[in-house]
C-alpha cells in the first residue's frame, strides 16, 4: 500500500462509480471490433504515465482480443471507494489494492477467490509481506504487485570520516556500535523520533513477536510479550543516539528536512526519501547511500514492514478470464523487471530482485523485502491504526515509563479497538 487506508461507503461515491465504470454486461463490454474491454483501476503514483501508456501497448499486442481501459485512483478516500464498488453491479475488472487492505474487502465477499491460480502466478516465490495480507482466512485473493519498505539512508562522508564500512555494518550490534561512532561533535548518530512504530514492528518482528495474535478466532494487542518488550529495548537504545522528538513521528517534523540540515548521520526511511533530502540541501548530492535494516544476525537481514500493493479481481467482474489475462502479465517476469526499474519498486518475486541490482536503493530495499511483514492479517486492524496506542506507548517508555506497564496498557487499548470494530 501507499502507506495506509480505509472503508466505507456513501450513496454520492457509488453515483460517481456508476457513472464512471465501464459497464459489466457482456454486450457493452465489446467493443466496436468485437474486443472484450476490461476496466483497470490503478493508484496514482504507483506507476508512470510513460509505463502505463508501454505496459497498455504490449498487453493488448499480445492479447488483441482485450482492450484496458486504465483509471487512475487517488489514494485518498480510496477505501470507501472501493468498497462501494464491491457492492455495486458495475465494479472495475482489476483494482490495484493496498496490501493490508485486502483482508477487509475479501471479508465483505466481494473479492474473487484467486486460490487455484496462485501455482501459474508463480505464488512459491512471492514477498511474504505481500503474499500474506493479499489472504484471508485461508484464501488467495490479492496477487502481489510491487512492493517497497524502510531502509537505512545514510551520509557517505560521515561514515567514511568515521572509517565505518557501511557494507560491514550488518548486524544490531554492529549498527548500535556504528551509530555509537557517529554520535558526537554536533552530528546525531541516527535521527529517529520517538513514535516511529514501523521501525519498532521491525524489531518486534526480529525479537519474534508481533503486535497482535489471534487465538480461537479472537484478536488481542502483543506488545507486552517478551518478545515485544526486546524489540522496545533495542529501540529504545538506538533512538538514545540522536535527538529525535520522543513524542512525535517521522513526519512532525519532516525529518527529511532535519537530515537535510547536515548534521545527522542515519535516518529509516524509504529510498525516495533520499530524493527529498537532496532537493532540501543539493550539497549533500552524491553523499547519501543505503543499506538494508540490519538484523539480529549477519546472515538475515532486519525484519521491516512491507508496503506496497495487491491486485484484486471484483466479484462483479464479468470478465473474470480477461482480468486474470491482464494479472497475469502485470505480474510476470518481463514486466515485473521493467516496473522495477521504471519506478524503483522491489519486484513482487524474491527471484526478481536482481532486476533493481542497478539501483542502490532499491537493491537495499530488496534485500529487506525478503524478511518484510505486514500489520496483522485482520480488518479490525485499520482501528488500531487509528487510534494508534502504539505510540503513546513507545512515548511513555522513552520518556521513563515503566516498559512492561505501559505495553501491558497499551495490549490492552489494541485488543479494546480491535473488538469494537469486529
Amino acid at each position: 500500500m501507499k502507506y495506509r487506508l480505509l472503508a466505507g461507503g456513501s450513496a454520492l461515491v457509488m453515483a460517481a462509480l456508476l457513472s464512471a465504470c465501464g459497464s459489466s454486461d457482456d454486450t457493452a463490454g465489446k467493443s466496436a471490433e468485437g474486443r472484450t474491454n476490461i476496466d483497470v483501476w490503478l493508484m496514482r503514483d504507483s506507476v508512470s504515465a510513460q509505463f502505463q501508456k508501454e505496459f497498455v501497448k504490449g498487453f493488448e499486442k499480445a492479447h488483441p482480443g482485450i482492450r484496458v481501459r486504465v483509471q487512475i485512483q487517488e489514494w485518498d478516500g480510496i477505501g470507501e471507494k472501493i468498497t462501494a464498488a464491491l457492492a455495486s453491479n458495475d465494479a472495475p475488472n482489476v483494482i490495484e489494492s493496498g496490501n493490508t487492505q485486502v483482508a477487509q474487502f475479501a471479508q465483505s465477499g466481494g473479492l474473487v477467490d484467486l486460490s487455484d491460480k496462485v501455482e501459474e502466478l508463480n505464488g512459491k516465490d512471492w514477498l511474504p509481506g505481500l503474499a500474506e495480507p493479499g489472504a484471508y482466512e485461508g484464501k488467495q485473493y490479492g496477487i502481489p504487485y510491487y512492493a517497497a519498505n524502510r531502509v537505512v539512508i545514510y551520509r557517505t562522508d560521515l561514515f567514511e570520516k568515521a572509517g565505518i564500512d557501511a557494507k560491514a555494518v550488518r548486524t544490531r550490534d554492529q549498527w548500535i556500535a556504528a551509530t555509537e561512532k557517529l554520535d558526537k561533535g554536533g552530528t546525531q548518530g541516527i535521527y529517529l523520533p520517538g513514535q516511529t512504530w514501523y521501525a519498532l514492528a521491525g524489531f518486534v518482528w526480529d525479537e519474534g513477536g508481533d503486535l497482535a495474535t489471534e487465538s480461537g478466532g479472537a484478536w488481542k494487542g502483543a506488545l507486552d510479550t517478551p518478545e515485544a518488550l526486546r524489540g522496545m529495548e533495542f529501540y529504545e537504545k538506538l533512538q538514545a543516539l540522536g535527538k529525535g522528538p520522543k513524542d512525535a513521528d517521522e513526519a512532525d517534523p519532516p525529518q527529511a528536512d532535519v537530515m537535510a540540515q547536515g548534521k545527522v548521520a542515519q535516518v529509516i526511511s524509504t529510498p525516495g526519501g533520499a530524493n527529498v533530502v537532496i532537493e532540501k540541501n543539493p550539497e549533500l548530492k552524491g553523499k547519501l547511500g543505503f543499506f538494508p535494516i540490519p538484523g539480529k544476525t549477519p546472515d538475515t537481514p532486519g525484519a521491516v514492514f512491507t508496503g506496497g500493493s495487491d491486485l484484486v479481481i471484483p466479484t462483479a467482474s464479468g470478465k473474470q478470464d480477461a482480468a486474470l489475462t491482464f494479472i497475469k502479465e502485470l505480474t510476470g517476469d518481463a514486466w515485473q523487471k521493467k516496473l522495477a526499474v521504471a519506478m524503483s519498486y522491489v519486484p513482487n518475486r524474491t527471484t526478481l530482485a536482481s532486476a533493481v541490482a542497478g539501483d542502490p536503493g532499491a537493491a537495499a530495499m530488496a534485500v529487506g523485502a525478503a524478511n518484510g511483514h505486514a500489520t496483522p492479517n485482520t480488518p479490525s486492524w485499520a482501528a488500531v491504526e487509528a487510534e494508534n496506542p502504539m505510540k503513546d506507548y513507545m512515548t511513555a517508555v522513552l520518556t521513563g515509563g515503566d516498559p512492561a506497564k505501559e505495553a501491558a496498557k497499551a495490549s490492552a487499548d489494541i485488543t479494546r479497538a480491535m473488538k469494537t470494530d469486529s
